[in-house]
């Protein structure tokens, strides 16, 4: 804790020593020093600094991304399917047909054919042709083709080429200088005094006695034996430091900027845009159609009709039935049972399991590599050179009258800081302690 003290001591004391050196450069925050005139003779009107306004050409560097097409060979995955034999050993079921003998007797019907004789009357056509006129009148179509005069009106289109006058305003940029007058606020120093209150305290040495511990000791009584009693052991002495107060009011000088309005003409370039009229020959191309008869021969094919008799015999066919007397022969069957014995070969069907080998195609899919090409577009930074204007102010001293010009020149001038008020202030404290005696060592009972 002791060794925290001295060191925030130590820091406040170097930041005050500091503040007295850059009192000078940093007395009004960096503004310029309006002390340059003695306080007599140039109170009236005193010199104080202004800023003028100047333009320069600048040029920076502007970086804009453009995107380029570049061919770019890519892999893409493609899977083909590739047949691969393999042997496959297999089992079928093989059905034999084969045959047994069989004797079975069965009772066969045996026909027998015979025939009678049947008479009966049937009427025969005969048929008999004649032919009959059946004349008739056709319409048969006979083509003329001749030609006739067609006329008719067509619109020509005739182009004609003129010039026309074509009048448009155009707003043209006029550039004038013009003096506008400029208001900025200047921060003046206004120095004043206020009391502040120090410590001037200083650290003093203090004696602390601590007293011993307490221990048991055997000591004789007024009967002449001993008894055990705590008897209290010598104790020690210890410094420590202790800050004495002291507290004191002195007067100190505050320099605060008051700002004031300053005016100042400034020449000032103002675009204005100036309507112009501008007068061209436009060309211009017309059309107008003319009429013009055109006369053509027109093919004209016309039709008429002519009648024409076409002769035509129609055969007729009539039919007339004869009577006629026939004898028929009709057959006559007559059926017997004879029995046999019949032998019989009957199929019956045997099965059995019979291996074969088949050469089976197996499909699986194979990827490979295929390269093609891709267009992308690839971002690159292209550095140009942009011009633009800049304006900046310059400081400048201004002194009106001649008094204060020959004040100043005769070296009246003092610096802003370098005033006898404007004091470091002094630390609360101060910076060292005073070292304290080391304390004994205590006894090895405590």
């Amino acid at each position: 804790m002791m060794t925290r003290g001295v060191g925030l001591f130590v820091g406040l004391a170097l930041l005050g020593a500091l503040a007295g050196q850059s009192a000078q450069a940093g007395g009004y925050c960096g503004a310029g020093c309006y002390s340059c005139c003695p306080s007599t003779a140039c109170q009236p009107a005193a010199c104080y600094t202004t800023c003028r306004v100047e333009r320069r050409q600048c040029s920076r560097t502007v970086r804009e991304m453009v995107y380029e097409q570049q061919q770019v060979q890519c892999q893409r995955t493609q899977f083909e399917t590739v047949y691969e034999d393999r042997l496959v050993t297999c089992s079928r079921l093989v059905t034999e047909q084969k045959v047994r003998e069989c004797q079975t007797q069965v009772n066969r019907p045996v026909w027998e054919c015979g025939e009678r004789e049947e008479t009966f009357t049937v009427c025969r056509p005969v048929w008999e042709t004649s032919y009959r006129d059946c004349s008739y009148t056709v319409r048969k179509p006979v083509w003329e083709t001749s030609t006739r005069e067609c006329r008719r009106t067509v619109q020509k289109p005739v182009w004609e080429t003129s010039t026309r006058e074509c009048r448009r305003v155009v707003m043209r940029p006029v550039t004038e200088t013009i003096n506008q007058e400029r208001c900025y606020t200047v921060m003046r120093p206004v120095t004043t005094y206020r009391t502040v209150s120090q410590d001037c305290g200083k650290w003093t040495m203090q004696r602390v006695y601590h007293p011993g511990p307490m221990m048991p000791q055997m000591v004789s009584d007024p009967c002449g034996g001993c008894r055990c009693c705590m008897v209290q052991c010598p104790g020690f002495c210890t410094y420590k430091p202790a800050y004495c107060p002291q507290i004191v009011q002195r007067q100190v000088a505050c320099t605060t900027l008051q700002p004031e309005v300053v005016r100042q003409s400034c020449p000032v370039q103002v675009c204005r845009m100036v309507r112009d009229e501008i007068v061209e020959q436009v060309p211009v191309r017309t059309c107008r159609m003319v009429c013009e008869e055109v006369v053509s021969q027109v093919p004209v094919r016309t039709c008429r009709w002519v009648d024409e008799i076409v002769p035509q015999q129609v055969p007729v066919r009539t039919c007339r039935m004869v009577q006629e007397q026939c004898v028929r022969k009709i057959p006559v069957r007559t059926c017997r049972i004879v029995t046999e014995t019949l032998t019989q070969r009957v199929p019956y069907c045997e099965t059995r399991r019979e291996e074969f080998v088949v050469n089976q195609r197996v499909a699986h899919r194979v990827a490979k590599q295929v390269p093609y090409m891709v267009t992308q577009c690839v971002p690159r930074i292209v550095e140009r050179q942009e011009t633009y204007e800049q304006c900046y102010y310059v400081p400048e001293t201004v002194c009106p009258t001649t008094a204060c010009n020959e004040g100043c020149a005769s070296g009246g001038c003092s610096s802003a800081g370098d005033s006898t008020n404007m004091q470091p202030r002094e630390s609360s404290k101060p910076a060292t302690q005073p070292e304290a005696e080391p304390a004994p060592e205590p006894k090895p009972g405590v």
